[in-house]
């Protein structure tokens, strides 16, 4: 159906560009049911989210070599932070507000409208909404800061929308995502959930999880520490995931078009753009870490990794490749892992909010033991006892132990690696070699905001210290 941009220059350009048909669905009513389904909405914002946040393809996001899980072979401007080139905050902007939230707001406008279905079936369908609706806007004020929201797709009313407090948008995230989990329940929208097929439990732990990601990630921001910490204590209490098996992921097909996107961008390109970089072979080699068997692939012999220099110009066949299961078109793809969520848990435990410090420990062995088992590898128990490795006798502080094996956890879930970097402020970053330029911690606002909604983009980008790479989010306070 119809998509509208937010800004004036992309709806110019999607309506010079449409065919005779789209042209007729103009004329058609998106809240009518016999127009448009709202299961086929609903799938298609979950699947643009997916490929968006998985995709490595430079067009789209580069948040793999924001993490510095990987760096490039002949092209290497995105490894060294040049984003207006291929003008990557403009792709990921327009991607989320348009092709997942704005169809999210029409899915649930169409569930509202359609008489066939019973008040509890809409409830249980607008709750999914909902969920993935608040995941999405907190994952783009997590990469941008200030963003539109109270304003944003609305363009009937403000086709150049103003921008809203970061902070203030989380903590209104926080209170929508903290009413919705009660009314989760039923089947939603069934077979179309390409995520859980409707199971509200899963739905139910999910949420709870991501409640407790976001309560923690909020937890030292000025002023937001007290409603961070309900979140986190409704979460836990709500129950959130106990094992792999409850992870939110979308499981891909082997044939196109619904196979992984870094299938399409490693395999069937036929490109060779990549390479592990030395960030991450080191820190892992350092560890004698057996999941190197699984992220990466052994092409310079048995047990030998060698990653490539970060933003350099890498020659292929020199450095470490990535590893065959990245290239499986079948290969699952998270919004949120298990993993992930032991790990805030250790945190939680640290900070004495649930359990006490002293029950860190078992939450951070089960977040290696899970990324252990996501990965097919054996040797975790052995890992574990690594002098370096165990919570007890690695070095560091307990942020720095949490945050840095959860950076190696998040392989092949760029954002959160970078992410994990951001709030625990480890390991080590390498600057990039060409630019010399070090890690962004945002994206910079895309150029047609600058353009086109020049007076909201300067207050914005006052607000929160100026449009920069390297302008720190609210949530990232040391």
């Amino acid at each position: 159906m119809k998509k509208i941009l937010i800004t004036a220059i992309t709806i110019i350009a999607l309506v010079s560009c449409q065919s005779d048909d789209a042209y007729e669905n103009l004329n058609r009513d998106p809240k009518n049911p016999t127009a448009v389904d709202a299961s086929f909405l609903f799938n298609g914002a979950v699947n643009s989210l997916i490929d968006q946040l998985t995709s490595t393809n430079v067009n789209l996001n580069v948040f793999k070599m924001l993490a510095q899980h990987w760096t490039e072979t002949t092209y290497t401007d995105e490894a060294n932070y040049d984003f207006n080139t291929r003008t990557i905050p403009g792709s990921h902007w327009s991607e989320i507000y348009r092709d997942v939230l704005l169809d999210l707001q029409t899915a649930r406008e169409v569930t509202e409208a359609d008489e066939a279905l019973s008040a509890a079936e809409k409830t249980s369908r607008i709750a999914q909404i909902e969920v993935l609706v608040i995941y999405t806007y907190a994952q783009m004020v997590e990469t941008f800061g200030n963003i539109p929201y109270s304003q944003a797709l609305n363009t009937s009313e403000y086709i150049l929308p103003a921008y809203d407090d970061a902070a203030t948008i989380y903590s209104d995230l926080l209170s929508r995502l903290t009413a919705v989990i009660p009314t989760i329940s039923g089947t939603g929208f069934g077979s179309a959930d390409a995520i859980y097929s409707g199971d509200a439990t899963l739905w139910k732990k999910f949420a709870n999880s991501l409640l407790l990601r976001m309560g923690l990630r909020a937890i030292d921001a000025p002023g937001m520490t007290a409603e961070a910490t309900a979140a986190i204590n409704s979460a836990i209490s709500g129950g959130v995931f106990t094992s792999n098996a409850d992870n939110a992921q979308i499981i891909f097909s082997s044939s196109t078009p619904n196979t992984n996107p870094l299938w399409e961008d490693l395999v069937e390109s036929g490109r060779s753009d990549f390479v592990i970089a030395n960030t991450l072979v080191d820190f892992m080699n350092n560890l004698d870490d057996p999941r190197r068997t699984a992220y990466f692939e052994q092409n310079l012999g048995e047990d030998t990794y060698l990653g490539g220099p970060y933003g350099d110009n890498n020659t292929y066949s020199t450095y470490t490749h990535i590893g065959a299961a990245m290239l499986d078109p079948t290969k699952p793809a998270s919004f949120l892992d298990f993993a992930e969520v032991s790990f805030y848990l250790a945190d939680v435990a640290e900070r004495g909010i649930s359990g006490t410090p002293a029950d860190a420990e078992a939450f951070y062995n089960a977040g290696i033991t899970a990324s252990f088992d996501y990965w097919g590898v054996e040797g975790a128990d052995a890992y574990l006892a690594n002098p370096d490795v165990a919570y007890a006798t690695a070095p560091g502080t307990w942020k720095e132990k949490i945050g840095n094996q959860l950076w190696l956890a998040m392989y092949n879930r760029g954002f959160e690696a970078w992410t994990a970097w951001r709030v625990y402020d480890t390991p080590t970053m390498n600057v990039a070699a060409v630019s010399e330029l070090p890690v962004p911690t945002r994206y910079t606002y895309p150029i047609s905001e600058q353009n086109l909604n020049q007076a909201n983009w300067e207050a914005a980008s006052t607000a929160i210290g100026g449009d920069n790479q390297t302008t720190k989010l609210f949530f990232d306070v040391e």
